[in-house]
């Protein structure tokens, strides 16, 4: 029986050579997998028709717009993941997702490998093959560009020696991936860190310098799902894909970073990610007024590990899953209205309010209406002290050793 290869196929030049390139190498027939998470682009229909023209004996759409939002980019929101305190892990997010649909297919199919189109040098390598070795172990892995040295050179000499329908002459200076959650710029000449962005790197976002009005946007949580825009009613999916569009428009989102990459070497990265700063922003804000202060701490450490965890490709680990039952039960009280003012590259928090609130006006207050004892204060900042006292008088008596 002829085996099956299940690809994770975007359409492109790389993983278009890759479906005749699987069949001699391996034997097998080719099932192509596009899973559409908001990346925009071409028209998904043609996509599917690319890859049966390339020789696919199958080929999938799948729409996961809403998964990929309600499933991965609202756990990311809820965890303030922000990677180096910065990054919102635009593509480290969708690997999971799709790895859940290379194994569907590979099981509706009969598929016994699962192929993929990165290279050894990044961090997706990782992402897909750890997923798949934690909900598929049995499947095998073929990643052509990095098990058989595949290059782009390479790659634009088998398509024309086959024939294959491809637009080989169209060589973008970067390397991009985009989805619904934000877009992830590399290579070319951002590779020499000195060098500035220019403008036309974007696309999800205006330049932040030009002149334009604010933008005032109140934004709506419900035990820390955003549920609310300017009080209408919205999906997941909806509040990023309408944050998107309003933060975009005035520059909020751009990054422009040295990361540490998962492989061990360091990578300049240029990022657009307009509204997950925003709704991240708006929710912190939220946790500001509704989580106590051990708790908030704490959590702190929990969201930072959590978006490692995710950048490093372990999604579906142990610690992740456990990691996501804190924050789940530490989600219970974040429930409120956060008003953001988006304007030149900034979502600034300007008002919040909540029934779960922990702000007490007549404990924080220093005119009329005081309700904190003072009186307390004296003998509790003694005894806070008394420890460093104690060994301050300790090192003294002992010349400071």
């Amino acid at each position: 029986m002829t085996e099956r290869v299940v690809l994770a196929y975007s359409g492109g030049l790389d993983t278009s050579v890759a479906i005749p390139y699987l069949a001699e190498q391996t034997g097998a027939e080719v099932i192509a997998v596009a899973v559409d998470v908001g990346q925009g682009g071409e028209d998904l229909d043609a996509i599917r028709q690319r890859a049966l023209d390339c020789g696919a004996v199958e080929s999938e759409l799948v729409d996961a717009r809403d998964e990929f939002a309600a499933d991965y980019c609202l756990p990311a929101i809820r965890a303030n993941a922000l990677y180096m305190d910065r990054y919102p892990l635009v593509s480290a997010l969708s690997r999971p997702l799709i790895v859940r649909h290379l194994v569907a297919a590979a099981r509706k199919h009969g598929g016994t490998i699962v192929s993929h189109g990165c290279t050894g040098k990044g961090n997706d390598q990782v992402r897909f093959e750890v997923g798949l070795g934690a909900l598929a172990p049995d499947l095998k892995i073929v990643a052509p560009a990095r098990d058989f040295a595949w290059t782009r050179d390479k790659a634009i000499a088998f398509a024309e020696e086959k024939g294959l329908p491809i637009d080989v002459s169209a060589k973008s200076p970067y390397s991009i991936d985009q989805n619904l959650w934000g877009r992830a710029v590399e290579t070319g000449f951002l590779e020499d860190i000195w060098n500035a962005p220019i403008e036309d790197l974007y696309s999800y976002t205006a330049d932040p310098a030009e002149p334009r009005d604010a933008d005032e946007v109140v934004i709506t949580f419900d035990a820390g799902v955003p549920v609310a825009i300017d009080g209408e009613t919205v999906t997941p999916y909806q509040a990023i894909l309408e944050l998107n569009r309003r933060a975009g428009a005035q520059g909020v989102g751009r990054l422009d970073m040295v990361e540490d990459r998962l492989v061990g070497i360091k990578s300049r990265e240029v990022y657009e990610a307009p509204g997950a700063i925003a709704l991240i922003t708006a929710h912190q804000e939220v946790e500001a007024v509704t989580v106590e202060r051990d708790l908030a701490r704490f959590k702190k450490s929990v969201d930072q590990r959590w978006g490692e965890l995710v950048y490093d490709g372990l999604w579906f680990s142990p610690l992740k899953n456990s990691l996501d039952a804190f924050i789940d039960d530490a989600q219970r009280q974040v429930s409120g209205e956060v008003r953001l003012t988006l304007h030149g590259g900034r979502a600034t928090v300007t008002g919040r309010r909540s029934e779960a609130s922990l702000y007490d006006f007549g404990m924080a207050t220093y005119d009329t209406g005081d309700t904190f004892d003072q009186s307390l204060a004296k003998g509790f900042v003694q005894l806070w002290g008394l420890p460093s006292k104690m060994a301050a008088a300790r090192d003294a008596r002992l010349g400071g050793s």
